[in-house]
């Protein structure tokens, strides 16, 4: 329909949306209420595919004669061809190459399993000690605090105000 608008408008300068647009209602009549953002999208994509070429807010085919849109980032290497006869070598594999082996090498022994996996060559468990294991360590008990007042509330205990002194200068 765009395409068809544009070629019955026939502007050497292209057309604008508008003018697209009240081309393609007189033609083919009653249109939906979101024409006008069908076409905004259509024409966008026909611009970014290559098919229209936008040009001081115009919308006009491009010229046969031009050359292609190079698509975005760096052109790949041109490969060069094999000569006749040869057959192509197989893709490489994903990851990373095995190691190469010896074949007449005995294989390697198998390394031997720890008894425990959570233990290390020191015996001592990985990482920070649980709580239950730091109890078995006990620090010497407090001794019992002195009944001598109110036992002590929650939280930083209030700043003592010192007792008032004689004014100075008097």
């Amino acid at each position: 329909m765009i395409m068809a608008a544009i070629e019955a408008l026939n502007d050497k300068n292209g057309s604008n949306k508008s003018s697209i647009s009240k081309q393609i209602e007189a033609t083919y009549g009653n249109l939906s209420p979101a024409h006008t953002t069908l076409l905004t999208h259509h024409l966008n994509k026909m611009k970014s595919a290559g098919e229209l070429v936008f040009m001081k807010n115009n919308y006009l085919k491009p010229d046969p004669n031009s050359p292609a849109r190079r698509g975005r980032g760096r052109p790949p290497k041109p490969k060069t061809p094999l000569p006749p006869g040869t057959i192509p070598p197989p893709p490489r594999p994903r990851g990373r190459p095995p190691k190469s082996q010896d074949p007449t090498a005995p294989p390697p022994p198998p390394k031997p399993k720890a008894a425990t996996s959570t233990a290390t060559v020191s015996g001592k468990k990985r990482g920070r000690p649980s709580k239950t294991a730091t109890a078995g360590v006990a620090a010497p008990p407090l001794p019992p605090p002195a009944s001598s007042g109110a036992p002590r509330g929650r939280g930083r205990p209030p700043k003592v105000k010192p007792a008032m002194a004689a004014p100075v200068g008097a």
